[in-house]
């Protein structure tokens, strides 16, 4: 697999389109950090990191919306990709739907939103887009 923050994008978007409740992802650290993020941001319920197997995996529980039954993460967007990597200064780091959806991105100081980055005075490689 060439681009694994690609594949466990889709893996989201595709369970959301299917309106699953539930998703397993193969694990690794960069996607335990992106799916900490996105727990902390609200755009998913809960999640479980389970390592007791041979290929660990990262259960998701997506989060929807009781009335409408509409998720909460309307778009994932993948920005920097394998055969062309996005990097972000401190002053050029993206607003995602003008500040009411976040940027992921990958620092110096860990995977963080563009929230975060602007508060910490850091820049980095701009992973995706949700909202």
């Amino acid at each position: 697999m060439t681009d694994p923050i690609a594949d466990y994008l889709t893996r989201l978007r595709n369970a959301i389109q299917a309106k699953h409740r539930i998703v397993e992802i193969p694990s690794s650290s960069i996607k335990k950090e992106i799916t900490k993020v996105l727990y902390d941001k609200g755009y998913i319920q809960n999640y479980k990191f389970d390592d007791s197997i041979v290929q660990a995996t990262i259960k998701v529980a997506l989060k929807y919306n009781p009335l409408t039954k509409q998720s909460a993460i309307v778009k994932l967007e993948r920005v920097s990709k394998p055969g062309l990597r996005k990097y972000a200064g401190v002053d050029s780091v993206p607003r995602v739907l003008n500040g009411l959806g976040i940027a992921i991105l990958s620092t110096s100081k860990g995977v963080i939103t563009d929230k975060e980055a602007k508060a910490l005075n850091v820049g980095g490689e701009v992973l995706c887009f949700v909202y």
